[in-house]
């Protein structure tokens, strides 16, 4: 756990959450393992109460499991509950997606273009971080523009349990197929054919959801 870095004082409660979403989706916090509020606390130069309420935001998320008065752990990556989190995910950005095409501008489609610029990058280096980073800047503009924020709360909620499977399955040597589907998405977007631009979505999420059917 060393990447855990000393939090400065502002929106400390928020910034505990996800610095510790962050380690384990990343991995560096393996399923399985049990966090104290204390070791974690002193780690991230915080007080326990804003670790508490992250640990909290954490269970209720699916990220970490706990018992009272015996332990909270990271739960393990459960295959089915990926799949139900990205059929939730895909159907919010399928919505958002038909919101949004109508509404962007040259700006946004822009930032689309150069998102999947840095996806493509990182997928050819090997750069699952990165790669990652970049996929989530692109969906984002389409989350942003339509301007939903129940789609965007539920989006922000689930992505973590789909990425920590999305992370191993890459770094084990996966393919990644969606740098394709990003250029058609975009092409549709610029477009405005918001139907073709929704189709090419579900598509996207299609393929991330079958990272979790058995080999």
């Amino acid at each position: 756990m060393e990447a855990l870095r000393p939090l400065h004082r502002t929106l400390l409660r928020d910034r505990a959450y996800e610095s510790i979403r962050d380690a384990i989706v990343a991995g560096e916090i393996e399923p399985g393992a049990v966090v104290r509020d204390a070791d974690l606390a002193e780690r991230l130069g915080l007080s326990r109460a804003p670790v508490r309420e992250a640990f909290a935001r954490l269970v209720d998320e699916g990220l970490l499991e706990s018992k009272p008065q015996s332990y909270t752990r990271v739960t393990p990556v459960v295959a089915a509950d990926v799949r139900d989190a990205a059929a939730v995910v895909g159907a919010m950005h399928e919505l958002v997606t038909r919101v949004a095409v109508p509404r962007l501008r040259p700006a946004d489609l822009n930032a689309m273009r150069t998102a999947n610029e840095r996806f493509d990058t990182a997928v050819r280096a090997g750069d699952v971080d990165g790669a990652l980073r970049a996929d989530d800047e692109l969906h984002d503009v389409l989350v942003r523009v339509s301007g939903n924020r129940a789609a965007a709360a539920t989006v922000a909620r689930y992505t973590p349990l789909i990425r920590r499977l999305e992370r191993r399955r890459f770094g084990e040597g996966g393919s990644c197929r969606s740098a394709g589907l990003h250029e058609r998405l975009i092409e549709t977007c610029a477009d405005g054919d918001a139907d073709a631009a929704v189709r090419v979505t579900a598509d996207i999420w299609r393929t991330l959801a079958d990272l979790a059917d058995p080999d």
